[in-house]
């Protein structure tokens, strides 16, 4: 056994069964050798080879009978190549595959990021991407893997050695790229073409992709606005069916989306609202003073102190019976007033000051019943307030005794304020009657400190009121919730729209933020109210939304941000965030850490980029790497819509948006 095994020149390893078989067939060929009259000293090494390999493969044949005929000990075996096929696995580390090249096929053709597989078992293939290749050796990423003609990201198992690696083909690409599964079921919508898969087109799941949260990035000039305009024309006006049912309200910013989207003839109908007063005061935004509530006028009057926030509470319930009719006006006005007079008078100041502060609430705040004429009649004489107020040669008031009394009249212990349930009109003006009766009632004359933050408030109403912007909240008739959401959506044809266009271009950037967040605030509480949970969905996309959606001080003062809110609680009622903006670094990161869908046009900027990176669920090296060199109107697209992140071509909306550069040479010249 031992001679036999260092005469096995081939180094097979021979079965100790097979050994008398081997001997046999040597044994006879040495007999015909002997048999003949060719003398041995003649035979020649190559000629005992070509006996030994005769003999093997005969051998051979006679235990494997497919096995290819071994005519040279330094031949290698031929491995027939496969249609598509890239390489074969020679190292495989972690989710990195090393092949090396057996196929001329594909040398013409850059194979970077396209996809291959590798056959695992009958129902199962091995999905990777190419990061690199020359012409020896290619190294593969694995994601995923083809279970049953159906793309599941993730990576469980890897392929073996010398697995055979195959190029996807385009309908390969496809299944691993876009979702087909009951494709007949599911609507969807065509996003652009994949210029790395012959152009194949890159449809979307319409459910998944608007069911969620989603952000749309990318620099100036990167061709954002179109791209966003073709998304929403491929959504509303290249589909069979379009989606009438739909409601998207579109904040923007520059007033530069309604050339793309308010499309005549349509079946989709469009709405645009205006904030420029004096030119389209027929579709300007509109929003009922009665149907705000604290929070908002928060936001309205730019609170940036909790302590403001009791004064704008009192000033509403009070407003609601100010507006009332005038008799049960004066019933409270009279009584707000008594119980300041009556506070200075029990405060145990001086004469002069109790004198002066009752002078001072008198004058600004008084009532036919109550002033500082008023008559107080006592048996023999009759006197008025003022008199009675007089200060002594002793420095003391004689009457405070009976001003007191007079004065308790006024208080009417039964009386209730509610805050406003959105039943009763009022108008700016009866606001600032309630600010100014509030002020009093909280004692805010007492302090100074707390007097120049209440009266920050004011001066901000008062700006408001003389102002233009004060034209939005002139409201002709009384309107309840319901029907003011219904008349948001009804377009001029009395059809329901699907587009609602708000162009806030004439806003100054802080009076544009508080808009947005009035507005999706009011959409946000009726939505989450209704008794059939997610019945009405909602969209809201924000156009340059790094100016809106912030970490800015809502938090502090409110103790929530709208936008953030809707972020974490919007999708199970149907209210969904689009965020359009050429500066992420500056958005929420909770509202942008919510998001699950996004579309990453070029980004350079090098703190957008890390923050990009830092905030994006899932982003991987490779996606922050492509997006800042991409071409314009090209797109990353990846999340939960997309298996995985995918090079997306948006064409050119038609028409297109009045986002386009001025043309300086014909102004110039």
């Amino acid at each position: 056994m031992e001679e036999n095994k260092e005469n096995d020149v081939l180094d097979f390893d021979t079965d100790i069964t097979n050994t008398t078989n081997d001997e046999n067939i040597l044994n006879e060929d040495v007999s015909k050798a002997s048999s003949s009259n060719i003398d041995n000293s003649s035979i020649s090494n190559n000629d005992v080879k070509d006996g030994v390999f005769s003999a093997m493969n005969e051998f051979m044949n006679s235990i494997m009978p497919q096995a290819k005929t071994i005519n040279n000990i330094n031949e290698e075996v031929v491995k027939e190549v496969m249609p598509n096929e890239l390489g074969r696995v020679k190292d495989v580390s972690g989710d990195s595959v090393i092949i090396y090249i057996t196929s001329d096929t594909f040398n013409n053709v850059n194979l970077i990021d396209h996809y291959v597989y590798f056959d695992y078992d009958n129902y199962k293939r091995l999905v990777g991407m190419v990061s690199s290749i020359n012409k020896e050796v290619a190294s593969v990423k694995l994601i995923g893997e083809i279970n049953n003609n159906r793309f599941v990201p993730g990576v469980l198992s890897k392929p073996s050695m010398d697995s055979i690696c195959f190029v996807a083909s385009p309908e390969e690409t496809k299944l691993i790229v876009v979702d087909d599964t009951n494709i007949n079921n599911v609507n969807k919508f065509l996003l652009g073409t994949m210029p790395l898969y012959n152009n194949e087109p890159a449809y979307v799941s319409t459910n998944t992709f608007f069911s969620n949260h989603f952000a749309i990035f990318g620099n100036t000039g990167s061709g954002k606005s179109c791209g966003v305009s073709r998304l929403f024309q491929n959504v509303f006006f290249n589909q069979v069916r379009p989606p009438k049912g739909a409601c998207i309200f579109i904040f923007d910013a520059y007033g530069e989306y309604e050339s793309a989207l308010s499309i005549p003839n349509s079946q989709v109908l469009f709405k645009r609202y205006s904030t420029n007063v004096r030119t389209s005061m027929q579709n300007l935004i509109k929003l009922p003073l009665w149907l705000l509530d604290i929070d908002d006028y928060a936001l309205l009057l730019d609170v940036d102190d909790p302590a403001q926030l009791p004064i704008i509470e009192k000033a509403l319930r009070l407003v609601t019976v100010f507006s009332g009719n005038e008799a049960e006006t004066r019933v409270y006005k009279n009584d707000i007033i008594a119980k300041a007079i009556l506070e200075v008078l029990y405060s145990g100041g001086a004469a002069s000051q109790i004198h002066d502060q009752i002078f001072a609430i008198l004058t600004s705040f008084n009532t036919p019943d109550l002033n500082l004429d008023t008559e107080i009649v006592q048996p023999g004489y009759t006197r008025t307030l003022r008199q009675c107020l007089i200060i002594d040669k002793e420095g003391k008031i004689a009457e405070i005794s009976l001003v007191s009394e007079f004065i308790k009249r006024y208080i009417n212990k039964d009386l209730k304020l509610e805050l406003p349930d959105g039943t009763i009109p009022f108008t700016l003006e009866n606001l600032r009657e309630a600010f100014d009766f509030a002020l009093i009632s909280e004692g805010i004359l007492k302090s100074d400190k707390i007097y120049d933050k209440a009266n920050v408030l004011k001066v901000r109403l008062d700006s408001l009121i003389k102002g233009e912007y004060s034209e939005y909240f002139k409201v002709d008739s009384y309107i309840d919730k319901n029907t003011f959401i219904k008349q948001l959506i009804t377009a001029p044809n009395g059809g329901r729209a699907q587009i609602i266009n708000i162009n806030i271009s004439y806003l100054d950037d802080r009076f544009a933020k508080t808009i947005c967040k009035i507005y999706s605030k009011l959409l946000f509480d009726f939505t989450s109210k209704l008794s059939d949970r997610g019945s009405f969905p909602v969209h809201l996309i924000l156009e340059e939304a790094h100016r809106y959606v912030q970490n800015d001080s809502d938090i502090k003062i409110l103790g929530y941000n709208i936008f953030d809110r809707i972020a974490k609680e919007g999708r199970k009622y149907g209210v969904i965030l689009g965020l359009i903006s050429q500066r992420p670094s500056e958005l929420s990161e909770t509202a942008l850490s919510q998001c699950s869908d996004f579309l990453i046009f070029k980004m350079q900027h090098p703190y957008d980029v890390s923050f990009i990176r830092q905030m994006v669920p899932n982003i991987t090296d490779e996606i922050v790497e492509k997006m800042k060199g991409l071409q314009p109107g090209t797109c990353i697209a990846f999340g939960s819509a997309f298996k995985l992140p995918v090079i997306v071509k948006l064409e050119m909306p038609q028409p297109q948006p009045l986002s386009q550069n001025v043309d300086i040479s014909r102004l110039w010249y």
